[in-house]
């Protein structure tokens, strides 16, 4: 039996979109091909539609009428994901949106709500999870080669200049965006979540450092997870002059993991108390640095989402995980506006995080 043939939409052409236009109007996805674009800047959703030689549109529900549409991609402004998710969730069609899910909590609920109402699939788009030297970090973590976890640290250290905040307006602010934890470093608190289980506490603090925004571009974070273990947290868009790398590290009592390159693509440490034989194995295959802090994840997430939605099974990142990492970002934010500790489970008060009139 041959497969379908999806045809995936993408409503929002800015940076992002590129990297999807790319994977799926090249035919990279196996099941998938890119059916046409939308953006309420038509020459924007003009451009990226000629390139791959699809229809372009200014208006995501005439797109949906117009066109043979089974997914859409949500690639807007984070703080308009709800907003766009809900309308969409209307067409009955499965919905991917790229991270954060959203800025609040509520929003993240709105979301759920409508895609479950309309009986569709919600994918949050956390394509590190899908790294295979994190695959392979994940395996060892499940059958419990680490033993007792010590400490789990992730480090976004990239460079986002002036320039790159002052080319859409609605970068760097608390209603559309937030800072560097929640732009370019939720994928790596998603995975640290993600690998050593509920967190306990955080204490965070951050700074604006090198670029005129409302929000941070530097910040540091520690946690308490439920096992015991501590992490670290470290994300800035202050490196200069070029991005240095994106990397997390597992220690635990019998043994030691480090994940580094510029998308958490490149196994620098592999070191166990009880050697296996597929070790050398990993240390040989999976020691490869992307070419950019993209990564390879895309490819594989898209695929996975295909396989859900034709064999009907349950998406690794649905709207529920994406809330969860999104409700440990509202309590690190919690803990720099309050300067103290906060406990998960908790009710965002002064975080400014998706606030409109910030």
């Amino acid at each position: 039996m041959i497969a379908p043939m999806h045809n995936i939409a993408l409503v929002g052409c800015g940076r992002i979109a590129a990297r999807h236009a790319e994977l799926l109007g090249s035919g990279r996805i196996r099941g998938a091909r890119l059916a046409a674009v939308c953006d309420i800047r038509l020459e924007r959703a003009t451009a990226l539609g000629a390139k791959f030689n699809v229809p372009a549109y200014a208006d995501m529900h005439e797109m949906m009428r117009s066109e043979k549409i089974d997914a859409v991609s949500v690639l807007t402004e984070s703080g308009l994901h709800a907003d766009h998710v809900v309308a969409l969730a209307s067409h009955r069609k499965h919905i991917l949106v790229e991270k954060p899910m959203a800025l609040t909590l509520v929003d993240a609920d709105r979301m759920i709500s409508a895609c479950d109402a309309a009986k569709v699939k919600l994918f949050v788009i956390k394509q590190n999870r899908f790294n295979v030297p994190v695959v392979q970090l994940h395996d060892a973590l499940t059958r419990g080669r680490f033993g007792k976890l010590v400490m789990g640290t992730v480090r976004v250290r990239w460079c986002r200049t002036q320039q790159y905040y002052d080319h859409d307006a609605w970068r760097g602010t608390w209603a559309l965006d937030g800072g560097v934890l929640t732009n370019q470093a939720s994928h790596h608190i998603d995975m640290l979540e993600w690998l050593l289980g509920e967190v306990d506490t955080v204490f965070a603090m951050s700074r604006t450092a090198l670029v005129d925004i409302e929000t941070e571009d530097t910040a540091v974070v520690l946690l308490r997870f439920a096992s015991g273990a501590l992490g670290v947290i470290e994300a800035t868009t202050a490196t200069r002059p070029v991005d240095l790398e994106g990397s997390i590290s597992i220690l635990g009592e019998g043994g030691t993991v480090v994940i580094g390159g510029f998308a958490v693509n490149e196994i620098t440490t592999w070191n166990f108390a009880k050697p296996e034989p597929i070790d050398d194995e990993v240390r040989a295959k999976f020691s490869v640095n992307p070419p950019d802090v993209y990564g390879f994840g895309h490819q594989a997430y898209y695929e996975h989402a295909i396989k859900c939605i034709d064999n009907d099974t349950h998406q690794l990142v649905d709207g529920l995980a994406g809330r969860k990492s999104l409700e440990l970002i509202s309590a690190i934010y919690e803990s720099i506006e309050t300067g103290a500790p906060v406990s998960l489970r908790f009710r965002p008060n002064r975080c400014k995080l998706g606030h409109r009139d910030a």
